[in-house]
């Protein structure tokens, strides 16, 4: 969808939330739907959407297709796209899609499964992560519209997180090594976006119950490394790394005796303020660690 006809047409997405948004990051969801209908932009709820797969995504390839086809399935049925919040999911809707595109005989077998619940998956839906709506459907320009309270004097540290921007050629979200989308999307809040040397590294993430030591030695040296580039805050688009910089940092000061490094906020949560959305809509007073304190910078 070309940015250019924003203005005269109602958007409308499935709205894929995922496994932990609801239970765990309800704050992403809160300014994500906040934003979005000030925007003018429609999703629709499926209470029939389960699991991306991601957690089974190595241990059990056929099984993790199927889960992510059968939702694919649904929102083909509903003849909507998707849009999806967690870049996880994202990774592995695309993946999904990527793999039956090219193994015709992995699409047969999932809708001979699907087949059982009357759905079918046949390529037809697209799958698109929040930032890439508002960056390539909305477009920065209108966006720039929408903002009546800009940020001023507050720099930004930008993480990409993974699961978006690798294998780009299955994700088709950004530039794996040099991407802009997200920094350009933050200065239309009037945030500076700076650059920094760990930005495009993992947050640790993946290894939280795997092996927590190592985990956290690379959330540890993330959250450094963005407070050394001189950056107020984090800003994140993912509810997996979102929960790491808080919820695990909270741990991490804990067991470690350190002090808080550097906070993190969500996307949509920096973009509302600055659309003059009221904090408490947008779920402020929901994070782990008080991240009110970022309101301090707008006009």
């Amino acid at each position: 969808m070309n940015a250019l006809f924003y203005r005269d047409m109602t958007m409308k997405f499935a709205l894929f939330l995922g496994c932990n948004i609801p239970v765990r990051v309800q704050h992403y969801e809160l300014s994500a739907r906040a934003v979005l209908d000030k925007l003018g932009i429609e999703v629709v709820d499926d209470s029939e959407f389960k699991c991306c797969g991601n957690p089974i995504r190595n241990a059990d390839n056929k099984t993790f297709v199927l889960m992510a086809a059968r939702n694919l399935a649904l929102a083909e049925k509903k003849g909507l796209d998707m849009m999806v919040l967690c870049k996880c999911c994202l990774g592995s809707l695309k993946k999904a899609a990527h793999l039956m595109k090219h193994n015709p005989s992995i699409q047969e077998e999932v809708n001979a499964a699907l087949a059982k619940e009357e759905l079918r998956y046949t390529g037809s839906t697209g799958v698109k992560h929040l930032l890439s709506v508002l960056y390539h459907d909305i477009g920065i320009q209108a966006l720039r519209e929408k903002v009546t309270k800009p940020f001023k004097g507050i720099r930004i540290a930008t993480h990409y997180g993974c699961h978006a921007l690798r294998p780009s050629d299955v994700t088709e979200f950004d530039n794996p090594v040099a991407p802009v989308l997200f920094d350009e999307l933050v200065t239309v809040t009037g945030a500076l976006s700076i650059d920094w040397p760990l930005k495009l590294e993992c947050c640790g993430a993946p290894l939280l119950g795997v092996n927590d030591g190592l985990s956290m030695d690379l959330t540890e040296r993330k959250l450094a490394d963005g407070k050394r580039a001189g950056a107020d805050y984090l800003c994140v688009a993912c509810p997996y790394c979102q929960m790491q910089f808080g919820r695990v940092q909270q741990i991490m000061a804990f067991q470690r005796n350190m002090e808080i490094s550097i906070l993190s906020i969500l996307f949509p949560q920096l973009l509302g303020l600055a659309m003059g959305i009221e904090g408490k809509a947008l779920g402020m007073d929901r994070h782990v660690l008080d991240v009110s304190s970022i309101e301090s910078f707008l006009e």
